[in-house]
Protein backbone atom coordinates (compact mmCIF):
# COMPACT_ATOMS: atom_id res chain seq x y z
CA UNK A 1 0.00 0.00 0.00
CA UNK A 2 2.85 2.36 0.84
CA UNK A 3 4.49 1.57 -2.46
CA UNK A 4 1.23 2.17 -4.30
CA UNK A 5 0.74 5.52 -2.56
CA UNK A 6 4.30 6.52 -3.34
CA UNK A 7 3.84 5.56 -6.96
CA UNK A 8 0.61 7.57 -7.14
CA UNK A 9 2.31 10.63 -5.65
CA UNK A 10 5.18 10.20 -8.07
CA UNK A 11 2.82 9.93 -11.02
CA UNK A 12 0.91 13.00 -9.87
CA UNK A 13 4.11 14.97 -9.53
CA UNK A 14 5.17 13.91 -13.01
CA UNK A 15 1.82 15.05 -14.43
CA UNK A 16 2.13 18.44 -12.74
CA UNK A 17 5.69 18.81 -13.97
CA UNK A 18 4.66 17.91 -17.52
CA UNK A 19 1.85 20.46 -17.48
CA UNK A 20 4.11 23.14 -16.07
CA UNK A 21 6.73 22.38 -18.71
CA UNK A 22 4.17 22.74 -21.50
CA UNK A 23 2.74 25.96 -20.07
CA UNK A 24 6.17 27.58 -19.92
CA UNK A 25 6.28 27.92 -23.71
CA UNK A 26 3.16 30.12 -23.60
CA UNK A 27 3.97 32.05 -20.41
CA UNK A 28 7.69 32.67 -21.03
CA UNK A 29 7.96 32.66 -24.82
CA UNK A 30 11.27 33.39 -26.48
CA UNK A 31 11.40 36.69 -28.31
CA UNK A 32 12.75 34.73 -31.24
CA UNK A 33 9.68 32.53 -31.16
CA UNK A 34 9.34 29.03 -32.58
CA UNK A 35 10.24 28.00 -36.10
CA UNK A 36 7.26 25.73 -36.77
CA UNK A 37 8.07 25.49 -40.48
CA UNK A 38 11.73 24.68 -39.87
CA UNK A 39 15.01 26.43 -40.43
CA UNK A 40 16.02 27.52 -43.94
CA UNK A 41 19.51 27.43 -45.44
CA UNK A 42 20.92 30.49 -47.22
CA UNK A 43 22.68 29.36 -50.42
CA UNK A 44 23.93 32.65 -51.87
CA UNK A 45 23.65 36.41 -51.52
CA UNK A 46 24.51 38.68 -54.45
CA UNK A 47 23.17 41.52 -56.61
CA UNK A 48 20.44 42.40 -54.12
CA UNK A 49 19.06 38.87 -54.06
CA UNK A 50 19.20 35.94 -51.69
CA UNK A 51 18.80 32.28 -52.65
CA UNK A 52 17.13 30.08 -50.04
CA UNK A 53 16.21 26.43 -49.76
CA UNK A 54 12.65 26.06 -50.98
CA UNK A 55 10.17 25.46 -48.16
CA UNK A 56 6.56 26.40 -47.55
CA UNK A 57 7.78 29.48 -45.69
CA UNK A 58 10.53 30.61 -48.06
CA UNK A 59 8.14 30.36 -51.05
CA UNK A 60 5.43 32.42 -49.41
CA UNK A 61 4.77 35.70 -51.30
CA UNK A 62 5.13 39.02 -49.54
CA UNK A 63 7.63 40.88 -47.36
CA UNK A 64 9.20 38.97 -44.45
CA UNK A 65 12.14 38.97 -42.12
CA UNK A 66 14.95 36.42 -42.08
CA UNK A 67 16.04 35.85 -38.50
CA UNK A 68 19.08 33.89 -37.38
CA UNK A 69 21.75 33.98 -34.70
CA UNK A 70 22.60 37.70 -34.27
CA UNK A 71 21.14 38.19 -37.74
CA UNK A 72 18.11 39.90 -39.24
CA UNK A 73 17.36 40.78 -42.85
CA UNK A 74 14.31 41.81 -44.87
CA UNK A 75 13.27 40.00 -48.04
CA UNK A 76 10.63 40.95 -50.59
CA UNK A 77 9.13 39.54 -53.73
CA UNK A 78 10.11 36.21 -55.24
CA UNK A 79 12.32 36.67 -58.31
CA UNK A 80 12.67 33.00 -59.28
CA UNK A 81 12.07 29.53 -57.89
CA UNK A 82 12.38 25.88 -58.76
CA UNK A 83 11.79 22.59 -56.95
CA UNK A 84 14.75 23.14 -54.63
CA UNK A 85 15.35 26.86 -54.18
CA UNK A 86 13.69 30.26 -53.98
CA UNK A 87 15.36 33.52 -55.02
CA UNK A 88 13.98 36.59 -53.27
CA UNK A 89 14.75 40.29 -53.46
CA UNK A 90 16.95 41.33 -50.53
CA UNK A 91 15.59 44.61 -49.17
CA UNK A 92 18.15 45.10 -46.42
CA UNK A 93 20.17 43.62 -43.58
CA UNK A 94 19.38 45.15 -40.16
CA UNK A 95 21.69 43.06 -38.00
CA UNK A 96 24.71 40.86 -38.59
CA UNK A 97 25.92 39.49 -41.89
CA UNK A 98 23.81 37.42 -44.26
CA UNK A 99 25.91 34.89 -46.11
CA UNK A 100 25.93 31.38 -47.59
CA UNK A 101 25.47 28.61 -45.05
CA UNK A 102 23.47 30.69 -42.59
CA UNK A 103 20.41 29.07 -41.03
CA UNK A 104 17.43 31.40 -40.79
CA UNK A 105 13.70 31.32 -40.24
CA UNK A 106 11.04 33.38 -41.96
CA UNK A 107 9.34 35.77 -39.55
CA UNK A 108 6.52 38.31 -39.88
CA UNK A 109 8.76 40.70 -37.92
CA UNK A 110 10.09 42.11 -41.16
CA UNK A 111 12.29 44.82 -39.64
CA UNK A 112 14.60 45.14 -36.67
CA UNK A 113 15.89 48.16 -34.80
CA UNK A 114 13.87 51.32 -34.11
CA UNK A 115 11.68 53.62 -36.23
CA UNK A 116 14.64 55.72 -37.37
CA UNK A 117 17.17 53.00 -38.14
CA UNK A 118 14.64 50.60 -39.70
CA UNK A 119 12.14 52.91 -41.37
CA UNK A 120 13.69 56.39 -41.49
CA UNK A 121 11.10 57.92 -39.13
CA UNK A 122 11.84 60.51 -36.46
CA UNK A 123 10.78 59.51 -32.98
CA UNK A 124 11.45 60.17 -29.32
CA UNK A 125 12.15 57.70 -26.53
CA UNK A 126 9.71 58.34 -23.69
CA UNK A 127 8.97 56.61 -20.40
CA UNK A 128 5.47 55.73 -19.29
CA UNK A 129 4.91 55.32 -15.55
CA UNK A 130 3.37 51.91 -14.94
CA UNK A 131 2.37 50.06 -11.81
CA UNK A 132 5.60 48.01 -11.93
CA UNK A 133 7.89 50.89 -12.91
CA UNK A 134 8.77 53.02 -15.94
CA UNK A 135 8.12 51.45 -19.34
CA UNK A 136 10.08 52.64 -22.40
CA UNK A 137 8.03 53.69 -25.42
CA UNK A 138 8.53 55.15 -28.87
CA UNK A 139 6.63 58.33 -29.67
CA UNK A 140 6.25 59.40 -33.30
CA UNK A 141 4.76 62.89 -33.62
CA UNK A 142 1.81 63.67 -35.89
CA UNK A 143 -0.57 66.53 -36.65
CA UNK A 144 -3.85 64.93 -35.57
CA UNK A 145 -5.53 64.86 -32.17
CA UNK A 146 -6.27 61.15 -32.56
CA UNK A 147 -3.36 59.03 -31.34
CA UNK A 148 -2.70 55.44 -32.37
CA UNK A 149 -1.27 53.19 -29.65
CA UNK A 150 0.42 50.10 -31.11
CA UNK A 151 0.74 47.04 -28.88
CA UNK A 152 2.87 44.06 -29.89
CA UNK A 153 2.06 40.47 -29.05
CA UNK A 154 3.58 38.27 -26.37
CA UNK A 155 6.85 36.75 -27.57
CA UNK A 156 7.46 39.69 -29.91
CA UNK A 157 8.92 43.15 -29.27
CA UNK A 158 8.08 46.72 -30.26
CA UNK A 159 9.82 45.96 -33.57
CA UNK A 160 6.69 44.03 -34.57
CA UNK A 161 4.99 47.39 -35.16
CA UNK A 162 7.66 48.67 -37.58
CA UNK A 163 5.76 47.28 -40.56
CA UNK A 164 2.88 49.75 -40.26
CA UNK A 165 4.57 52.83 -38.78
CA UNK A 166 5.29 54.47 -42.18
CA UNK A 167 1.62 54.16 -43.15
CA UNK A 168 0.44 55.65 -39.85
CA UNK A 169 2.98 58.44 -40.33
CA UNK A 170 1.60 59.15 -43.82
CA UNK A 171 -1.87 59.36 -42.28
CA UNK A 172 -0.42 62.01 -39.90
CA UNK A 173 -1.33 60.22 -36.67
CA UNK A 174 0.78 60.64 -33.55
CA UNK A 175 1.82 57.09 -32.65
CA UNK A 176 2.80 55.67 -29.27
CA UNK A 177 4.48 52.25 -29.18
CA UNK A 178 4.81 51.15 -25.53
CA UNK A 179 6.64 48.22 -24.04
CA UNK A 180 5.01 46.27 -21.23
CA UNK A 181 5.94 43.98 -18.39
CA UNK A 182 8.44 41.22 -19.17
CA UNK A 183 9.65 42.91 -22.35
CA UNK A 184 13.46 42.96 -22.49
CA UNK A 185 13.54 46.68 -21.64
CA UNK A 186 10.56 46.84 -19.26
CA UNK A 187 9.99 45.80 -15.62
CA UNK A 188 9.42 42.10 -14.98
CA UNK A 189 6.18 40.85 -13.53
CA UNK A 190 6.37 39.74 -9.87
CA UNK A 191 6.21 36.07 -10.84
CA UNK A 192 8.40 36.45 -13.94
CA UNK A 193 5.84 35.00 -16.33
CA UNK A 194 3.34 36.40 -18.80
CA UNK A 195 -0.40 36.28 -18.18
CA UNK A 196 -1.65 36.26 -21.78
CA UNK A 197 -2.96 39.81 -21.49
CA UNK A 198 -4.80 39.30 -18.20
CA UNK A 199 -2.42 41.60 -16.29
CA UNK A 200 -0.50 43.14 -19.19
CA UNK A 201 -3.53 45.16 -20.29
CA UNK A 202 -2.99 47.48 -17.30
CA UNK A 203 0.32 48.56 -18.87
CA UNK A 204 -1.63 49.48 -22.00
CA UNK A 205 -4.00 51.41 -19.75
CA UNK A 206 -1.00 53.37 -18.44
CA UNK A 207 0.00 54.19 -22.02
CA UNK A 208 -3.54 55.33 -22.78
CA UNK A 209 -3.58 57.63 -19.74
CA UNK A 210 -0.19 59.01 -20.78
CA UNK A 211 -1.50 59.81 -24.26
CA UNK A 212 -4.58 61.56 -22.89
CA UNK A 213 -2.44 63.56 -20.46
CA UNK A 214 -0.26 64.63 -23.42
CA UNK A 215 -3.23 65.99 -25.34
CA UNK A 216 -4.76 63.08 -27.23
CA UNK A 217 -8.48 63.69 -27.73
CA UNK A 218 -9.18 60.27 -29.21
CA UNK A 219 -7.34 56.95 -29.17
CA UNK A 220 -7.12 54.07 -31.63
CA UNK A 221 -5.81 50.89 -30.01
CA UNK A 222 -3.89 48.74 -32.49
CA UNK A 223 -2.90 45.30 -31.22
CA UNK A 224 -1.30 42.18 -32.64
CA UNK A 225 -2.07 38.70 -31.26
CA UNK A 226 -2.29 39.01 -27.45
CA UNK A 227 -1.77 42.74 -27.90
CA UNK A 228 -5.21 42.67 -29.51
CA UNK A 229 -6.52 40.86 -26.44
CA UNK A 230 -5.06 43.62 -24.29
CA UNK A 231 -6.78 46.24 -26.45
CA UNK A 232 -10.16 44.58 -25.94
CA UNK A 233 -9.58 44.40 -22.19
CA UNK A 234 -8.57 48.06 -22.10
CA UNK A 235 -11.67 49.08 -24.05
CA UNK A 236 -13.77 47.34 -21.42
CA UNK A 237 -11.89 48.35 -18.28
CA UNK A 238 -9.57 51.33 -18.77
CA UNK A 239 -10.27 54.48 -16.80
CA UNK A 240 -9.98 56.44 -20.09
CA UNK A 241 -11.93 53.97 -22.25
CA UNK A 242 -14.26 56.80 -23.23
CA UNK A 243 -11.43 58.25 -25.32
CA UNK A 244 -11.16 55.13 -27.50
CA UNK A 245 -12.52 55.84 -30.98
CA UNK A 246 -11.61 52.56 -32.65
CA UNK A 247 -9.71 49.27 -32.55
CA UNK A 248 -7.43 47.56 -35.05
CA UNK A 249 -6.94 43.89 -34.18
CA UNK A 250 -4.37 41.91 -36.16
CA UNK A 251 -4.55 38.12 -35.67
CA UNK A 252 -6.37 38.55 -32.34
CA UNK A 253 -6.17 35.85 -29.70
CA UNK A 254 -9.80 35.56 -28.65
CA UNK A 255 -9.26 32.31 -26.74
CA UNK A 256 -6.18 32.07 -24.49
CA UNK A 257 -6.28 28.27 -24.67
CA UNK A 258 -5.41 28.48 -28.38
CA UNK A 259 -2.10 30.12 -27.45
CA UNK A 260 -1.27 27.28 -25.07
CA UNK A 261 -2.24 24.64 -27.63
CA UNK A 262 -0.10 26.30 -30.27
CA UNK A 263 2.85 26.57 -27.89
CA UNK A 264 2.66 22.82 -27.22
CA UNK A 265 2.15 21.90 -30.88
CA UNK A 266 4.87 24.06 -32.43
CA UNK A 267 7.50 22.68 -30.03
CA UNK A 268 6.72 19.16 -31.20
CA UNK A 269 5.49 18.10 -27.75
CA UNK A 270 3.02 15.20 -27.36
CA UNK A 271 -0.62 16.24 -27.76
CA UNK A 272 -1.40 14.60 -24.43
CA UNK A 273 0.39 17.53 -22.77
CA UNK A 274 -2.14 20.05 -24.07
CA UNK A 275 -4.86 19.72 -21.38
CA UNK A 276 -2.16 19.48 -18.71
CA UNK A 277 -0.55 22.67 -20.01
CA UNK A 278 -3.92 24.44 -20.07
CA UNK A 279 -4.60 23.57 -16.44
CA UNK A 280 -1.08 24.53 -15.43
CA UNK A 281 -1.42 27.86 -17.23
CA UNK A 282 -4.65 28.62 -15.40
CA UNK A 283 -3.14 27.61 -12.08
CA UNK A 284 0.11 29.52 -12.47
CA UNK A 285 -1.48 32.76 -13.63
CA UNK A 286 -4.81 32.79 -11.82
CA UNK A 287 -6.25 33.23 -15.30
CA UNK A 288 -9.91 32.35 -15.09
CA UNK A 289 -11.64 31.72 -18.37
CA UNK A 290 -14.81 33.59 -17.43
CA UNK A 291 -13.01 36.77 -16.44
CA UNK A 292 -10.64 36.66 -19.37
CA UNK A 293 -13.32 36.11 -22.01
CA UNK A 294 -15.84 38.55 -20.55
CA UNK A 295 -14.16 41.51 -22.23
CA UNK A 296 -14.14 39.60 -25.54
CA UNK A 297 -17.91 39.18 -25.69
CA UNK A 298 -19.44 40.79 -28.80
CA UNK A 299 -21.90 42.80 -26.71
CA UNK A 300 -19.04 44.66 -25.02
CA UNK A 301 -17.70 46.00 -28.30
CA UNK A 302 -18.59 49.70 -28.44
CA UNK A 303 -16.38 51.24 -31.16
CA UNK A 304 -15.61 50.61 -34.85
CA UNK A 305 -13.21 47.69 -35.13
CA UNK A 306 -11.04 46.43 -37.96
CA UNK A 307 -9.99 42.78 -37.67
CA UNK A 308 -7.23 41.55 -40.00
CA UNK A 309 -7.02 37.78 -39.85
CA UNK A 310 -6.72 34.71 -42.05
CA UNK A 311 -7.95 31.11 -42.13
CA UNK A 312 -4.37 29.78 -42.22
CA UNK A 313 -3.49 31.17 -38.77
CA UNK A 314 -2.39 28.19 -36.65
CA UNK A 315 -1.99 30.14 -33.40
CA UNK A 316 -5.18 32.20 -33.10
CA UNK A 317 -8.19 30.55 -34.75
CA UNK A 318 -9.70 32.63 -37.55
CA UNK A 319 -13.15 31.22 -36.77
CA UNK A 320 -13.33 33.27 -33.57
CA UNK A 321 -12.72 36.50 -35.52
CA UNK A 322 -15.31 35.52 -38.11
CA UNK A 323 -17.89 34.85 -35.38
CA UNK A 324 -17.18 38.24 -33.79
CA UNK A 325 -17.66 39.95 -37.16
CA UNK A 326 -20.91 38.06 -37.76
CA UNK A 327 -22.25 39.02 -34.32
CA UNK A 328 -21.35 42.71 -34.69
CA UNK A 329 -21.65 43.68 -38.36
CA UNK A 330 -22.58 47.18 -37.17
CA UNK A 331 -19.09 47.74 -35.80
CA UNK A 332 -16.70 45.10 -37.15
CA UNK A 333 -14.91 45.11 -40.51
CA UNK A 334 -13.18 41.78 -41.21
CA UNK A 335 -10.21 41.89 -43.57
CA UNK A 336 -9.52 38.28 -44.51
CA UNK A 337 -5.99 37.39 -45.62
CA UNK A 338 -5.66 33.87 -47.08
CA UNK A 339 -2.31 32.10 -46.99
CA UNK A 340 -0.73 34.17 -44.23
CA UNK A 341 0.52 32.75 -40.93
CA UNK A 342 -0.08 34.33 -37.53
CA UNK A 343 0.51 38.13 -37.41
CA UNK A 344 1.60 38.14 -41.05
CA UNK A 345 -1.45 39.94 -42.45
CA UNK A 346 0.63 42.97 -43.53
CA UNK A 347 3.46 40.78 -44.85
CA UNK A 348 1.26 38.91 -47.29
CA UNK A 349 0.24 42.05 -49.21
CA UNK A 350 1.47 45.33 -47.67
CA UNK A 351 -0.27 47.61 -50.19
CA UNK A 352 -3.68 45.99 -49.74
CA UNK A 353 -3.32 45.91 -45.97
CA UNK A 354 -2.38 49.60 -45.78
CA UNK A 355 -5.22 50.62 -48.08
CA UNK A 356 -7.67 48.70 -45.87
CA UNK A 357 -6.16 50.45 -42.86
CA UNK A 358 -6.48 53.86 -44.54
CA UNK A 359 -10.16 53.35 -45.37
CA UNK A 360 -10.91 52.24 -41.82
CA UNK A 361 -8.99 55.02 -40.09
CA UNK A 362 -10.16 57.92 -42.29
CA UNK A 363 -13.45 58.48 -40.38
CA UNK A 364 -11.53 58.35 -37.07
CA UNK A 365 -8.98 61.02 -37.98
Amino acid sequence: MVLAATAAVGAGTAVLAAGRYGSAFALKPSVAGPAPEGLITVHSVEDGRVVLTRTTASARPGVYGLAGHSLHATVGEIAAQDDYSVTRKLLGVDQGTLGPGAFVRMTPQAYAGDPRSARGLDFAEVEIPGELGPMPAWYLPGARRTWVICVHGVGATRAQTLTVLPALHRFRFPVLVPSYRNDPDAPPSPDGIGHLGDTEWSDLDAAMRHAVAEGAQRLVLYGWSTGATMALRALSQSSVRGSVAGLVLDSPVLDWRSTVRAAVRTRGLPAVLTPLAERATEGRTGLHAARHTEALEPERLTVPTLIAHGPDDQFAPYAASRRLAEHRPDLVTLHTVPGAPHTAMWNADPADYEETLRRFLTPLM
